[in-house]
């Protein structure tokens, strides 16, 4: 069980996928502690899929989740989540931290696509994903942010994104938004008054014969091409339910049918 006290609570989820002799995808390492669960559910071909699963609210302030995954070569795997997580104050204030560590190695293959964070009012949550990809890995990751529950101001909310192959940054980007963030998180410049941001980004080997086109003609998203080879969507939208479809529609048919269906199906 997780150790409650004025620190918060620690939480931390493991896990690991390895490619099984039958053609499939083997879970060795699957473990959930504190209130975070995970479980396996029903894949698809070679693909195992996992589901992480919110035993209590939170990020309260104070907590601190962890979350590590590490697929190896020839391994497929699939990570969601149950519902969104909230964001909320906590009893003994402070920061909330979660952090993820992602690992996929040459020839593996990782979709990382859980339900949105919504950060309440009065929260303070700090967001920190670093994923280390090897030459020939594949990654389907997609992140969303919305500022507050309907009809209500966000909480403190940053988020730092850094994914690297073969140890040289792809990307590395932090968005700082809600109470107490920089002046203009709110501007034309950055969200444009909008309450949902996210991003998704694609990194397959094939984007090297077949670079990514920039496209910025969807109102509210635009596709980046990023060395890797990569390629970044991002989307500003009113609400959750349309930043969804906004990253859903995004014009990622350039991708190979492994890597563009895994968008698709989020």
């Amino acid at each position: 069980m997780g150790v409650v006290n004025t620190a918060g609570v620690r939480a931390e989820v493991e896990i690991r996928a390895r490619a099984d002799d039958r053609g499939g995808t083997a879970l060795p390492v699957l473990e959930g502690r504190g209130p975070l669960a995970v479980r396996r559910t029903r894949g698809s071909g070679a693909t195992a899929h996992v589901t992480l699963v919110g035993a209590m609210s939170g990020p309260h302030g104070g907590d601190h989740f962890t979350l590590r995954a590490d697929v190896g070569a020839g391994a497929r795997l699939r990570v969601g989540s149950a519902a969104a997580t909230l964001a909320l104050p906590g009893q003994h204030g402070g920061r909330a931290r979660q952090t993820v560590r992602i690992t996929v190695a040459a020839g593996g293959e990782l979709h990382w696509l859980p339900e949105p964070l919504i950060s309440v009012t009065g929260s303070e949550l700090a967001v920190r994903t670093r994923v280390d990809l090897e030459l020939g890995a594949r990654l389907v990751l997609r992140e969303e942010l919305v500022l507050g529950r309907t009809r209500e101001e966000p909480g403190r909310l940053t988020s730092r994104l850094t994914v690297r192959l073969d140890g040289r940054p792809v990307l590395d980007q932090e968005l700082d938004c809600g109470a107490g963030a920089p002046g203009g998180w709110d501007g034309p410049a950055v969200l444009g008054g909008h309450r949902a941001v996210g991003q998704l980004v694609v990194c397959d080997p094939e984007f090297a014969d077949t670079p990514a086109e920039p496209d910025a003609s969807a109102d509210g998203a635009a596709v980046l091409p990023l060395a890797g080879p990569a390629v970044l969507v991002t989307a500003v939208a009113p609400d959750a339910l349309r930043l969804r479809r906004l990253l859903d529609r995004a014009p990622v048919s350039f991708a190979p049918a492994s890597v563009s269906s895994g968008a698709a199906s989020a």
